[in-house]
C-alpha cells in the first residue's frame, strides 16, 4: 500500500518536469527547428497556397494553442502520423525502440560491470602502480571521442584493411548468431568509451567509502581484502551506484545509440530522432522528447525504489528509519 501511495505521489511530482521538458523544447521546434512550408509547394507559391498549406500543418494556430495540442497528444500518447513517411509514430517507435534496446543493452551493460570491477581493483591498490595505470588508461579511453573510438573500431575489426570479422553496416536479429555479429563493433566502441568515465566516478565513491570508520573498523579486525570490498564498500556504494546508472537508461536509449545507429545504419530510434531533427519531422520529434521525459520520471521513481532494495533503512517518503 505504501509502494503504491508512493508510486502516484512520484508520478503526480513528475508532470512539471514533464511540462517543463515538454514546453522548452516544443519553443525550441517552433522558433528554431525547420519551415516545412515551402518544402510542400513548388516554385513562385501564391499567397493562397501558402495559407493553405501553413493551415495543413498547424502552423496556423497560436503558439499556446499548439503546446496545448502537444499536451493532449501526450497525454493520450497519439503523436499522429510522421510528417516525412506518413507512418504512424506510435508504430514508429514500437518498431524501432526494441532495436535500440538490443543494440545499446550488451554496452550498457558491460560498460557499468567493468567499470565496477576496475574501480575496485583500483581502490583495492590506491595509490600504487595499479590504480596509477588503471586511472591512466581511463583518463586515455575519455579523451578519446566517441565518433573516433566507433570509426577505428570498425575500421580494425570490419574493414578489408583490419579483420574483416564483422558487418560494416547493417542490421540483422534473425539469428543469435547474425545479433552478436552486428552487435559486437558498436558494443566493443560503446565500452570502450564509457569505461574510462564509469571506472573513475565508481572509483571516486568507492574510495571516499574505503575513508569510513566502519571500513577501518573492519580491517582492523582482519576482515579480508575481497569480503571488505564486497560486503563492507560496494554494498554501501550501491546508492551512487544506482544514481548513475538508472539515470543513464533514459539518455542510453535515445541519446546513446543516435551516433551508432545513424554511423552503422541501424534502423533504431536514434536513426529516426536524427532523421526527424534533420527533415524537421516534428510529430516525431515531439513524441522523442516526451517519451524521454516521460522515462525521467519513472527513473526517478525506480531510482527511489532501488533505493530502499539496497538500504532498508531509506522510507519511501525521503527520510532515514
Amino acid at each position: 500500500m505504501e509502494l503504491v501511495q508512493y508510486t502516484v505521489r512520484k508520478l503526480i511530482a513528475g508532470i512539471p518536469l514533464i511540462f517543463g521538458v515538454t514546453l522548452i523544447s516544443f519553443l525550441l521546434m517552433v522558433y528554431f527547428g525547420p519551415d516545412k512550408t515551402y518544402e510542400l509547394l513548388g516554385k513562385n507559391p501564391t499567397p493562397e497556397q501558402i495559407e493553405e498549406i501553413r493551415a495543413q500543418l498547424g502552423y496556423d494556430k497560436p503558439v499556446v494553442e499548439r503546446y496545448f495540442i502537444y499536451v493532449k497528444e501526450l497525454a493520450t500518447l497519439d503523436f499522429g502520423n510522421s510528417e516525412s513517411t506518413g507512418e504512424k509514430v506510435n508504430d514508429l517507435l514500437a518498431r524501432t525502440i526494441p532495436v535500440s534496446l538490443l543494440l545499446v543493452t550488451p554496452g550498457f551493460i558491460l560498460g557499468n560491470l567493468l567499470g565496477i570491477a576496475f574501480a575496485l581493483i583500483a581502490a583495492r591498490y590506491r595509490g600504487g602502480w595499479v590504480d596509477k595505470t588503471i586511472m591512466g588508461l581511463s583518463a586515455v579511453g575519455m579523451s578519446i571521442s566517441f565518433l573516433i573510438a566507433i570509426i577505428a573500431f570498425q575500421l580494425l575489426l570490419s574493414s578489408n584493411y583490419g579483420l574483416g570479422w564483422f558487418p560494416v553496416r547493417g542490421w540483422s536479429t534473425d539469428t543469435p548468431l547474425d545479433y552478436l555479429r552486428y552487435v559486437t563493433v558498436p558494443t566493443l566502441a560503446t565500452v570502450f568509451v564509457a569505461l574510462g568515465y564509469n571506472t573513475r566516478f565508481y572509483r571516486a565513491v568507492i574510495v571516499e567509502e574505503l575513508t569510513r570508520d566502519h571500513v577501518r573498523t573492519a580491517r582492523a579486525f582482519g576482515v579480508p581484502p575481497l569480503k571488505l570490498l564486497s560486503v563492507h564498500v560496494l554494498k554501501n556504494c550501491m546508492i551512487p551506484i544506482i544514481t548513475r546508472i538508472v539515470f543513464s537508461i533514459p539518455l542510453i536509449v535515445i541519446s546513446g545509440s543516435l551516433l551508432l545507429e545513424t554511423y552503422f545504419g541501424i534502423p533504431g530510434v536514434g536513426k529516426v530522432a536524427y532523421d526527424a531533427i534533420t527533415t524537421g519531422d516534428q510529430p516525431v520529434l515531439k513524441a522523442v522528447v516526451g517519451w524521454t521525459a516521460i522515462l525521467f520520471v519513472f527513473a526517478q521513481l525506480l531510482t527511489d525504489i532501488l533505493y530502499r532494495a539496497a538500504d532498508p533503512r531509506i522510507s519511501l517518503n525521503g527520510s532515514s528509519e
